[in-house]
């Protein structure tokens, strides 16, 4: 059985510890973990980890955000994974920072990124690790949040929930979302 874990963001030295950059810090620690090493192939650095009889694949595309559809059609494609063997890692404004929730589906909220997949993956049946970074920002200033650095508190607090993260990828690729999703959404 295979998987596909998309952790968005953007590439470059400017974004590398940006709010928006979540899915790429939360797959970074994975890899990691399961000692794996990330290579530049098409469309995004990929890494490969065997876990309890799954092979699972982690891409950061190499598309900027608003492109991260491409990169994830091209490897469901390249690797004949299943859409229900998607799981996308993206920041969310909506929850407090922090907050897990994982989703079967649902919509783009604004997000460039889900909107990008949205439109390759012909709908919004995939599966999504949304992963609160608050919202503590003035009216127009959205995108200055997101770009922006965690602050040193938030950066502080952050390894315990990338693991539960990585806790939570790893149950979607063995236990299924159903499960994962009673277990852990809080």
């Amino acid at each position: 059985m295979k998987y596909l874990i998309a952790g968005l963001g953007n590439i470059g030295p400017e974004y590398e510890l940006t709010r928006h950059n979540i899915g790429f810090l939360v797959l970074d620690l994975l890899a990691d973990e399961q000692k794996a090493t990330f290579s530049l192939d098409r469309h995004a650095h990929k890494a490969a980890i065997r876990y309890k009889g799954k092979t699972i694949h982690l891409i950061k595309p190499t598309t900027f955000m608003n492109l991260s559809g491409k990169a994830i059609a091209y490897w469901l494609q390249e690797l004949k994974i299943p859409k229900e063997n998607l799981l996308v890692i993206v920041d969310d404004l909506a929850l407090p920072f922090g907050s897990l929730r994982l989703r079967t589906k649902g919509s783009s909220a604004g997000h460039n990124g889900l909107k990008s997949i949205e439109e390759v993956m012909a709908g919004q049946e995939y599966s999504r690790l949304r992963f609160g970074i608050g919202s503590e920002f003035g009216k127009g200033q959205q995108v200055d949040y997101v770009l922006s650095n965690f602050t040193q508190e938030e950066f502080n607090n952050l390894p315990p929930i990338m693991k539960k993260a990585n806790e939570m990828i790893l149950s979607f690729c063995t236990t299924g979302a159903a499960r994962t999703m009673t277990q852990y959404n809080t």
